[in-house]
């Protein structure tokens, strides 16, 4: 299995179906945290279901439509990102996240991810990378400003979540101006 080092202790490797124990004991640690904004601590509940959510995201990758890493901080799964949607016919797709309360404010979602969308456009030639967001998740925002992100519209009310209608925002990012920010952050 592959480790890329995020600096500070940090790393990113894949998440894997057999590894449902410590995916639901993470979940566990920061449910109520992750549950905020997102609804994967609802969908992963007991070892059975969280199970089958590491093994969706195997299936995902086995078929080229999805990607599913684990963040380590000092050995420990701290939270994920995730490429939810990976079309390369249309050379779309949609990354997100979670982190548990405990390595929140560190950085690691933003280098986490950059390591993701420098993958997906340098290596599989990706056009764009879009991330979701409901407005009132301020540090999911800030990751997207952070990563050069676009704000490209409002989707009014189209995401029923626990019971209430909520807006998401749509940020995106396409490879050209991602190959433009890294080599104007390489010059300086």
């Amino acid at each position: 299995m592959f480790a890329i080092s995020l600096g500070g202790g940090a790393e990113l490797r894949p998440l894997e179906p057999w590894q449902a124990e410590e995916f639901l004991a993470h979940m566990d640690r920061g449910r109520e945290f992750i549950g905020q904004y997102v609804g994967l601590p609802d969908i992963t509940a007991d070892l059975p279901a969280a199970r089958r959510w590491l093994q969706l995201y195997a299936d995902k990758s086995a078929a080229d439509t999805g990607r599913l890493y684990g963040i380590r901080l000092d050995g420990r799964l701290v939270g994920g990102v995730l490429l939810r949607s990976f079309d390369a016919g249309t050379g779309t797709c949609e990354a997100g996240c979670w982190l548990e309360p405990a390595a929140a404010g560190q950085g690691l979602v933003t280098r986490a991810v950059r390591v993701v969308i420098d993958w997906a456009f340098e290596v599989r030639g990706m056009h764009r990378v879009e991330w979701l967001v409901a407005p009132e998740n301020i540090p999911s925002i800030n990751v997207a400003k952070r990563l050069g992100m676009t704000l490209e519209g409002v989707q009014r009310q189209n995401d029923l979540y626990r019971g209430v209608r909520q807006d998401t925002e749509v940020w995106a990012v396409l490879a050209p101006e991602w190959r433009a920010e890294r080599a104007e952050a390489a010059a300086r």
